[in-house]
């Protein structure tokens, strides 16, 4: 089916004869290992309330310890993409994610703020270093299956989410902090060593992802391109980011939820986010990634004034629904726009902006929260949500071609 848009798809994301099945055992297996790295976020951000009990902190406080998490993952993303180049992203992709398996019990270990961010600094360099390794994988395979499967791989990582959200509300009672992110990192840890050798047994991609020529015009117009769909990746990770760190101390604080249920509400925002990738391939093409993208962005702002103001359980959680299917393609899609724009450097752009956003989201809030209030800090994710849907229209807004784009496209000589 066409797409409604005049956006131009990039060859490749087209189906090919010569191109490999698209359950391809490379796909299937970078698939698990993007579910892992949800699974092990989530683990974590469920058990944030105990671990903030344990070592006194306040919301400013915590937000100074999550902000060691985004300083340890920054620090390392640049050095992550020259050691994609050189050993591969399948190989750092691995190692990466070993480390993050290691990680995710030193939390529940800390006594103090200075420990927690200790920890959180390590916990951020393996997360940090795992997103762009994997990325940059997905991004080889998207050009090697020739398919437009990006969205399946964010897919994954939402499903490990829930699992590791629902889980962990259940373990909630049974189990301590310290024997349930040790359970979920030894879990992890098996399955980064069954699909991490399937995957570096598998043929690397040869294909290259390239810019696109007949859309973009000059390099500049690309580069501005490419910088509007960072920053809408920058605005949608930052409610993920807000929403992973802050929704059940919300749920708990705010609207006097349980434990259980508060990690409950995590779970349902994941499982709309999950619902929203797997159908995101089919609605990018019914719809126009651009109309996808604008209108999830608008669908997650009203759902967050929901979550951020209702005075209910059942709202909030309905809320956290809409904000799950609103946020959902905004990212990949952004992402594998960028890739069409700008090649391999549109890519790492927008994606080191993007994970800035889900990196920078959690410590604002917690400033803003002791400024203010948890409830007022949330709305500006509503006002992400609408700045995300502004620059996905802007940056799908129809440009006139250059004249020497003309003549590219049409033969004429100069």
């Amino acid at each position: 089916m066409p797409l409604l848009n005049k956006t131009p798809t990039h060859p490749a994301t087209l189906p090919h004869p010569s191109a490999p099945s698209a359950w391809s055992a490379a796909r299937i297996s970078l698939t698990a290992i993007f579910a892992v790295d949800g699974f092990l976020f989530a683990s974590w951000v469920v058990r944030i309330p105990d671990v903030r009990a344990q070592v006194h902190a306040s919301h400013s406080a915590l937000g100074l310890a999550l902000l060691c998490l985004s300083a340890g993952a920054v620090a390392v993303m640049p050095v992550i993409g020259r050691l994609c180049v050189r050993f591969g992203s399948r190989r750092v992709t691995v190692a990466a994610l070993a480390l993050l398996t290691v990680a995710v019990a030193l939390p529940p270990h800390t006594h103090s703020v200075l420990s927690l961010g200790a920890a959180l600094a390590l916990f951020g360099a393996g997360y940090g270093a795992a997103n762009v390794a994997m990325n940059s994988a997905a991004v080889e395979l998207v050009a090697e299956l020739r398919r437009p499967v990006m969205p399946s791989f964010h897919a994954g990582y939402s499903l490990g989410g829930l699992l590791g959200a629902s889980l962990g509300g259940l373990l909630a009672g049974p189990l301590t902090a310290g024997w349930a992110l040790a359970l979920s990192g030894l879990f992890g840890l098996a399955v980064t060593a069954a699909a991490g050798t399937v995957l570096l047994r598998e043929p690397r991609a040869t294909a290259a992802v390239a810019p696109a020529a007949t859309a973009s015009g000059p390099l500049v117009p690309a580069r501005y391109l490419v910088l509007l769909l960072g920053l809408t990746a920058l605005f949608s990770s930052y409610g993920e980011g807000a929403l992973a760190d802050w929704a059940t101390l919300h749920l708990t604080d705010d609207v006097h939820a349980s434990a259980g249920l508060a990690a409950f509400g995590y779970a349902a925002y994941a499982f709309a986010m999950t619902a929203g990738r797997l159908g995101g391939t089919w609605l990018a093409m019914r719809f126009g990634p651009a109309r996808l993208m604008t209108a999830g962005g608008l669908t997650a702002s009203a759902g967050m004034l929901v979550a951020a103001l209702a005075p209910s359980v059942p709202l909030v959680l309905a809320g956290f629904v809409l904000v799950g299917l609103g946020l959902a393609n905004l990212f990949p899609l952004a992402i594998a726009r960028a890739g069409q724009e700008g090649g391999p450097h549109g890519v790492a752009t927008a994606s080191m902006l993007g994970y800035g956003g889900m990196l920078i989201g959690p410590p604002v809030i917690g400033f803003l929260a002791d400024a203010a209030s948890l409830p007022i800090a949330l709305t500006t994710v509503a006002a992400a949500g609408a700045g995300a849907a502004a620059l996905a229209a802007l940056a799908h807004r129809p440009r006139a071609r250059t004249r020497a784009t003309t003549r590219a496209t049409t033969g004429t000589a100069r």
